[in-house]
């Protein structure tokens, strides 16, 4: 048994009852105790005998704890009493069941994108807080950020007491190692032990050089914790303290997507622009990176399993039947051809029957799977919703990670894919009326139709990679006439209980968009048959919007990376006045994107009002027609906004690729 537990359980016996050691550092031991007065658990932080005898250290640490004492924040582990028993300096704090945020990511991996903004937000309030109380934490750690359990707040502890410390290296003992110069020679101040405090792997570049610190070096250390909790590893690691913190000073930290490439644009964004050598460069403060994180809405919505169930085993389905297509049409075509160059008519009737059964395969499978979800309580809105949200969510992710959706070489693999299926039909066409005896015929068959598959599924890889293709042809189905079909055979017999809550939030377009589809199917037939283009007119105000929001919040992101000086800093932009005119451009399409956003959901709501006024007779067809003509006219200046935001892609690509910002050819 430790020596000193007996000695510190004899000095405190009556007062505290210690437990058992919960860590052990450089400068301190934690125990978990309980305060018998009080009858709570808290935990005592000690000072180390070492320390403890150094009178200037020990001063320093109960004037820090003392300071520390007075936050009082639901992200700070709050501190209880600083005290001084016989030769043992300590202090007691709250203590919080749960893991620190350095074993929540050795052990369960780094943190998925809404843990990591929740942590970050948390993070950033409570430092807000702590700022504005005039401290500073300056070793801002995973091992100091505790997660509570069962609510998985982010609690920040050791508020100001490691200024008294030293500087701390890599590793499991978390020993105490005197900073020593690197080979970039950051400043003598290295070798001054007792002002470089902190911890090499997290520290910021004007802490690492001894220099005066204030709240921005915090949110530099912040921004190395988020790095870690998303990527699992600390921007600067291996190698000696020394040399961690000398790059900590001279080398640009490597940004946040090249390391992990399905990060949120809008974390990325607040990471990289916080881990900036000047801290004039960073946001002003926490409050700003909470205000930048609240603007996406990068929480993953926590979908009830029946509505994961069914959207994954439709996403199965597609790739099941997909694969037989492809698998038909390279190896079966030249059966089939022989069938119908041979039967003729018979051929022909054969092969649409196969078709049909094949087609009335994946519809029976639909409708089942329709029919488990709405046995569950859920409904097809529901479904559509929850399909929605996924594919919205893929296409981001696909989007910041490869970047635009369609190059100049997709370009190319379409045409060869139209060309070689359209030439193999042609010689399916000869082949028909010369009777299939025609060796030219069956030799150019076969290579357009391997060329054309071949290069369709090159295409069809690609296309996969930059947009989720799948969900969008599912959500295409069901938002349609065949999604009405599919749930309503699903649902013949079914008695479904009392609707349940998805945890979806409807955005303003798809609620206008799901009120304007009732309105419309209540409609009497003969008005129906007049305005037959409504439903595909507002699906695709729907997607418009949907687009136009997603465009919005990566923008914003892009803007808050930037940050709000004139971009001058030269590992951030290429060029003298060139980040000034980044930014603009960035702020043009952003607000244009904005501006046509609130015209695309005002055209709904005008659509929905026109179907409202019709059931109560106050309006008539052609009103809505018109309503539908002016809806049909935002669809060209869609293009341009689309151009806008594919230009604002390529510099999203460079910058990940390179860490610069460049509007240049």
């Amino acid at each position: 048994m430790d020596v000193h537990f007996v000695e510190i359980q004899t000095a405190l016996a009556g007062r505290y009852s210690l437990d058992r050691e919960l860590g052990r550092g450089g400068m301190g031991v934690v125990y978990l105790a309980h305060e018998v007065a009080l009858d709570r658990p808290v935990a005592l932080k000690f000072l180390t005998p070492t320390l403890t005898a150094d009178e200037a250290v020990r001063e320093r640490f109960l004037r820090e704890a003392r300071t520390a004492a007075k936050l009082s924040h639901p992200h700070i582990v709050p501190i209880f009493t600083v005290e001084e028993v016989e030769d043992f300096v300590f202090f007691a704090m709250a203590a919080i069941e749960g893991t620190t945020l350095d074993e929540r990511v050795r052990k369960q991996g780094p943190l998925s994108n809404p843990d990591a903004s929740r942590l970050l937000k948390e993070l950033s309030w409570a430092l807000a807080y702590a700022h504005s109380q005039g401290v500073v934490h300056r070793d801002i750690k995973p091992e100091n950020i505790l997660l509570e359990e069962g609510s998985g707040r982010a609690l920040l502890t050791d508020f100001g007491i490691a200024e008294v410390g030293v500087v701390h290296g890599a590793g499991p003992t978390d020993e105490p190692t005197r900073a020593e110069a690197s080979a970039s020679d950051p400043g003598d101040a290295l070798d001054r032990v007792t002002e470089v405090v902190g911890t090499a792997e997290f520290m910021s570049p004007e802490q690492a050089k001894g220099l005066p610190v204030d709240g921005r070096s915090d949110l530099y250390s912040l921004a190395a914790v988020g790095f870690f909790a998303v990527s699992g590893r600390a921007p600067f690691e291996g190698g000696r303290p020394a040399e961690i913190l000398g790059r900590h000073v001279a080398e640009p930290a490597p940004p946040m997507a090249s390391v992990v490439p399905g990060v949120s644009p809008v974390i990325a964004g607040v990471v990289d622009r916080c881990l900036r050598k000047d801290p004039q460069r960073r946001f002003l403060g926490g409050e700003s990176i909470a205000d930048a994180l609240a603007q996406e809405a990068v929480f993953e919505r926590q979908l009830p399993i029946p509505l994961r169930v069914f959207i994954k085993n439709l996403r199965r389905l597609a790739q099941s039947s997909g694969a037989l297509t492809i698998f038909l049409l390279l190896f079966g075509s030249p059966l089939l051809i022989s069938l119908i160059v041979s039967a003729g008519v018979p051929g022909i009737v054969a092969l649409g029957m196969l078709v049909g059964v094949l087609v009335a395969a994946v519809g029976a499978s639909a409708v089942w799977q329709a029919r488990k979800l709405l046995q569950t309580g859920f409904s097809d809105d529901d479904a559509r919703m929850a399909l929605l949200e996924d594919v919205n969510r893929r296409n981001e992710e696909l989007r910041f990670e490869v970047g635009p959706r369609k190059t100049d070489l997709d370009v190319v693999l379409n045409w060869l894919t139209g060309t070689g299926f359209a030439v193999a039909l042609g010689a399916v066409l000869g082949l028909y009326m010369q009777g299939g005896d025609d060796p030219f015929l069956w030799s150019v068959f076969a290579w357009m139709m391997v060329g054309g598959g071949v290069a369709g599924l090159i295409r069809a890889h690609r296309a996969g990679r930059r947009a989720d293709l799948v969900g969008e042809r599912w959500l295409r189905i069901l938002s349609g006439r065949l999604g009405d079909m599919v749930f309503g055979l699903a649902g013949i017999g079914v008695d479904p209980p009392e609707a349940r809550p998805t945890g979806l939030r409807r955005s303003t377009e798809v609620a206008l968009g799901l009120a304007a589809s009732r309105l419309y199917d209540e409609l009497p037939k003969e008005s129906k048959r007049r305005l037959t283009g409504l439903p595909s007119t507002v699906r695709r105000l729907e997607a418009d919007a949907g687009t136009l929001r997603s465009q919005v919040k990566e923008l914003t992101a892009v803007l808050s990376e930037l940050g709000d000086e004139s971009m001058g800093d030269e590992s951030m932009v290429d060029g003298g006045g060139e980040g000034e005119r980044v930014r603009r451009e960035v702020e043009e399409t952003r607000d244009a994107a904005e501006a046509r956003l609130k015209e695309v959901v005002a055209s709904l709501e005008t659509i929905r009002v026109g179907l409202l006024r019709m059931h109560a007779g106050e309006s008539v067809v052609h009103s809505v027609t018109m309503d539908l003509e002016s809806a049909q006219r935002l669809k060209g200046d869609m293009e341009d906004l689309l151009e806008g935001h594919r230009e604002v892609e390529r510099l999203l690509v460079r910058r990940r690729a390179t860490g610069t910002i460049s509007l240049a050819e």
